[in-house]
């Protein structure tokens, strides 16, 4: 198992994956706005072609509202 963070928590996958994949595999937020893998945006386009793996961190950002 590969140790990750997504969203602040440790999380595990059993292999290196892309994000297409791990979207489908963790919990997110099914309005989400954009991932970003270590800091950088990746844009939806990508998700099939970024690869998330060891030590990697995750995040998956939504629209929060408010006033």
């Amino acid at each position: 198992m590969l140790q990750i963070t997504v969203n602040g928590s440790p999380a595990e996958i059993p292999h290196a994956m892309s994000v297409a994949e791990l979207l489908q595999t963790v919990e997110v937020p099914k309005n989400y706005l954009a991932v970003e893998v270590n800091e950088e945006v990746v844009a939806k386009e990508d998700h099939g072609n970024v690869t998330v793996g060891e030590g990697d961190r995750v995040e998956v950002v939504t629209l929060v509202g408010g006033g």
